[in-house]
């Protein structure tokens, strides 16, 4: 094989590659998209890990802030009428509060931002081990021997820890936003969402969420800034 044809051929190869990459990034993920956390590879550039974190995550956040925010308009709607619910009562149940008031709190979604930097943070921009075999983006963990899980990568001191294991992004993000609705240690941060949608003000109210405590707090709000999530509030 002569010089020409090598160069000929290197130059369809290359052509080739060109085309192949193009198609893969040509590829949008949308609100039909089935979730995977092997979606982002963990040998990639930051920005690249941060760009497919953000196609990966943010509609999957945005879909289920808008479900939330619907269902609390339509439940604050009903409260605000001041009569008597079947369905008020079943939400009540479903989110342990203690009066229609206080079913609104714990009802009201939380900032965008916020949900999208714990993710980032807890998951690694998605490149976790829990993220990649339990598609787990908060490092939720599980007591329940009865729901699937996964071992965690450490015991704390003999006791084995289990994470969650969700079956798509989306679920993944419900149920971080049930657990900040309903969780006893959780009670400050609901009652700051309700005063103000500022996502520095909130996580300031996170300090239980992490054993970092505070810091945890300014880690998040630094995250924010940075990475300017505060724009899909």
């Amino acid at each position: 094989m002569n010089t020409k044809t090598l160069q000929k051929l290197g130059l369809v190869i290359v052509l080739l590659l060109s085309t192949i990459l193009y198609v893969i990034q040509s590829i949008k993920v949308n609100d039909k998209t089935s979730y995977s956390g092997s979606i982002v590879p963990k040998k990639i550039t930051v920005q690249e890990k941060k760009q497919k974190f953000l196609n990966l995550v943010v509609p999957a956040v945005n879909k289920v802030y808008a479900d939330l925010q619907t269902k609390y308009k339509e439940a604050k709607k009903i409260v605000d009428n001041g009569k008597s619910n079947v369905k008020i009562d079943k939400l009540m149940k479903l989110y342990s509060a203690k009066n229609p008031q206080n079913l609104l709190v714990r009802m009201k979604p939380h900032a965008k931002s916020v949900a999208i930097a714990q993710a980032a943070m807890e998951s690694a921009w998605a490149t976790s081990r829990f993220t990649r075999v339990a598609t787990n983006l908060f490092g939720v963990w599980s007591l329940n021997k009865n729901e699937p899980r996964v071992v965690a990568g450490k015991k704390r001191g003999k006791k084995t820890i289990y994470v969650k294991k969700y079956s798509s992004v989306e679920a993944s993000i419900r149920d971080y936003y049930r657990i900040l609705a309903t969780g006893r240690v959780f009670d400050e941060f609901r009652a700051e969402k309700m005063r103000s949608n500022d996502p520095y003000k909130l996580v300031k109210k996170l300090d239980k969420y992490s054993e970092k405590g505070a810091e945890y707090g300014k880690e998040l709000k630094s995250m924010i800034s940075y990475n300017h999530f505060y724009k899909f509030d």
